[in-house]
């Protein structure tokens, strides 16, 4: 069986997406554990409940910077011996030392039709330009903001001009369109 490392800072919608379908047996992979960078974020209750281990840090706390806190992070995905690793509204820049190790095994969710709107604020961003269209993108991560090679992106119309309408729509496309990504990629690496 694959074995997943979800990487979350907020609520965790997509990680519950995605730990509810292995633990279903829609997507053939446990995840091993959940990655937060957030003391005290939702998401830590959601793995809880599904009895996935988590490892919580606070960046502040590594005198060594991101390159210290992604050693240790490396340390623990080799430990478990994680084949993809899912961001899934992990609020940081993945590292060279974390890219080093699993480039080409980390992936991102990101709330736009990639190239367009990269960053954080890529659906206030969409909204603030008039977009008409506006999509989900999983992408492979890479070393450039959003920039990786896309893997699967999913659009949807909208003519209102409100961002929390637009994030609640595109986050139940997140949710099917992350779990038929990570099944698809799974069994590619199967054959």
């Amino acid at each position: 069986m694959k074995k997943l490392a979800v990487f979350a800072s907020g609520t965790g919608t997509n990680f519950e997406a995605i730990a509810k379908a292995c633990a279903e047996g829609v997507i053939d992979a446990r995840v091993e554990v959940m990655v937060c960078d957030v003391p005290g974020a939702a998401v830590i209750a959601k793995a809880e409940r599904y009895g996935v281990p988590t490892f919580i840090f606070s960046p502040k706390s590594y005198a060594g910077g991101k390159a210290a806190y992604e050693k240790e992070i490396v340390q623990l995905l080799d430990e478990k011996g994680i084949d993809l690793v899912c961001l899934a509204g992990y609020m940081r820049i993945v590292g060279d030392v974390l890219l080093g190790a699993y480039g080409g095994r980390i992936i991102n969710i990101h709330p736009s039709l990639l190239p367009a709107f990269r960053g954080a604020h890529a659906v206030e961003q969409a909204v603030a330009y008039g977009v008409k269209v506006y999509g989900i993108t999983i992408h492979y991560v890479d070393a450039v903001l959003d920039g990786g090679k896309i893997i699967a992106q999913r659009a949807f119309e909208y003519d209102g001009n409100d961002p929390e309408e637009v994030h609640r729509i595109g986050q139940k496309i997140e949710h099917a369109l992350y779990i038929e990504t990570i099944n698809k990629l799974l069994n590619e690496s199967v054959s």
